[in-house]
């Protein structure tokens, strides 16, 4: 083995969570190369909701612009019985404030999702190897060994880490043999059929209710003329497969034979899995995305978790390999598993809400934003620590309209962008302490920044709406360490430079 080339981490699978990871270890000068078993890449809308929190990851990985240009915000439900259809708005439209950018859900296809993460990948150069299947995982105290068959054979692919993000039936889980907890419901099927569409208004997310729960649902894809439609069947409903099947249960369903298919892209069976994996790896393989939970699509939120999965591990992954304590792995799946059970049961009573005809359960809000998930009372956030008067730690750090000392206007997140931490000293006092604070030069490196409300010596930013001072619920000298995914570290309001060090201990070599 000593002769083989031996590189950082492996990424088994190309979707979203396993791209998000790829792009966060690859911009931190890691070795990396990211597989999939597909021939080419995923062409299906399925996914099609990308949450405001996910919108904000992406924005950091540098990803974001294709997701907004790929896509645009829902446009409301038109319930239709009979003749009539009753527009009914699903997402409350929000405006975007200082300290939430972009606060409304964004329809896009996941297709386009998985492209603007893979083009984001190539700018960085690394280019997924499709068509490239693992076959065999074995692992040793000091590297994984994952073979992968492909056009030319098998390669035996030496890693010091693999993240598994291979989907639902992952072949990673299964070759730990990492039980894969819950439910699949064969008799509650759908199918989904991307199509090109005439005779069906744009302007709406078609829903036609059926008895049963039984009902069908076209929603427009932007920028195109498609629609994914969501034929929910009978327990003993074989599957229409050709177009002129589709377009007959269709008709029969909705009584409006105005409706015509044109071209179909993409067609799925599914059905709803509802699972949770026992642990989210095993040694030096880890689990992200479908490969660890499996949600039904209602409330939009296994996309995002998944994305959320790769975030979270990325950085830790990088700072072990730089040094740090191989325990921070450990917090992965302290911090990680529990989110995705919570999101498990949203979307599960979303799921039974539809089919008992619940306007409730067709209602989106906070909860689906992912806005307020938090990592409290986790192992890199205990409850015990010092809070502000909005914030804990392991909560989601709020962005913030700031001024730069020439006058110019930037935001906070455009300071956190990057794979950095950052240390935020609000008040002289804290901003003394910031000078003095350490920081290992192995691994991910500390941006500081010293921000007040009035112009002084020294300030990098200034606070002067009060919109950092708000959100973040300052009330005097506070110091607070930002991780780079985005969640607050740590928090001081008194002990700055020693509470601040300890905590920074936890995350660093």
């Amino acid at each position: 083995m000593n002769d083989r080339q031996v590189i950082d981490v492996l990424v088994v699978g190309a979707g979203p969570s396993g791209a998000a990871a790829a792009v966060d270890l690859v911009r931190r000068g890691l070795d990396v190369r990211i597989v999939d078993r597909s021939p080419q890449a995923f062409d299906g809308s399925r996914a099609k909701g990308v949450q405001p929190r996910s919108l904000e990851v992406l924005e950091d990985l540098g990803a974001l612009p294709d997701v907004l240009a790929g896509g645009s915000t829902y446009p409301k439900l038109g319930i239709h019985a009979g003749p009539l259809a009753v527009p009914w708005k699903m997402f409350p439209h929000r405006e975007a404030t200082p300290d939430v950018p972009y606060p409304n859900t964004w329809l896009i296809p996941q297709f386009r999702t998985d492209r603007a993460l893979h083009a984001r990948l190539s700018e960085l150069g690394r280019e997924i190897e499709f068509g490239r299947e693992l076959t065999e995982l074995t692992q040793d105290e000091d590297t994984v060994v994952a073979k992968v068959a492909g056009p030319d054979g098998t390669e035996e692919i030496v890693a010091r880490y693999v993240v598994g993000a291979d989907g639902g039936s992952s072949t990673v889980r299964k070759q730990l043999g990492i039980g894969f907890v819950g439910t699949t419901d064969e008799s509650d099927r759908m199918l989904i059929v991307d199509a090109s569409v005439t005779g069906l208004a744009r302007n709406r997310w078609h829903m036609w209710p059926g008895r049963g729960g039984r009902f069908i649902g076209a929603c427009p894809l932007p920028h195109s003329d498609m629609f994914q439609w969501m034929i929910r069947l009978t327990p003993d409903e074989e599957p229409p497969a050709e177009k002129d099947d589709i377009v007959q249960r269709i008709h029969q369903h909705t009584r409006n034979r105005g409706i015509r298919l044109h071209d179909i892209h993409w067609t799925s069976v599914f059905r709803p899995n509802i699972r949770l994996a026992e642990s989210y790896g095993r040694g030096r393989v880890f689990l992200a995305g479908d490969a660890a939970h499996v949600h039904t699509p209602a409330g939009a939120q296994g996309l995002n978790t998944g994305v959320q999965d790769g975030y979270n591990l990325g950085w830790k992954l990088g700072q072990v390999l730089a040094g740090a304590d191989a325990t921070l792995l450990d917090t992965y799946e302290a911090e990680r598993q529990p989110i995705a059970a919570g999101v498990l049961g949203l979307s599960t009573d979303k799921w039974g809400g539809i089919a008992k005809l619940d306007p409730s359960s067709m209602k989106r809000g906070k909860d689906e934003q992912q806005l307020a998930l938090t990592y409290y009372g986790g192992p890199l956030a205990p409850a015990d620590g010092m809070r502000t008067g909005t914030l804990r730690a392991g909560d989601r750090a709020p962005d913030a309209e700031l001024l730069r000392a020439d006058g110019t206007g930037t935001r906070l997140f455009d300071v956190f962008r990057g794979p950095h931490f950052t240390a935020i000293a609000y008040g002289p006092g804290a901003a003394r302490d910031l000078e003095l604070l350490a920081w290992p030069t192995a691994g991910t490196q500390l941006k500081r920044l010293t921000i007040g409300t009035t112009a002084a010596d020294g300030l990098d930013l200034l606070d002067s709406k009060n919109t950092l001072k708000g959100a973040y619920g300052l009330t005097g000298d506070t110091l607070l360490l930002i991780r780079p995914d985005g969640h607050v570290g740590h928090i001081a309001t008194r002990d700055f430079l020693t509470t601040t060090r300890s905590a920074a201990r936890a995350m660093t070599p």
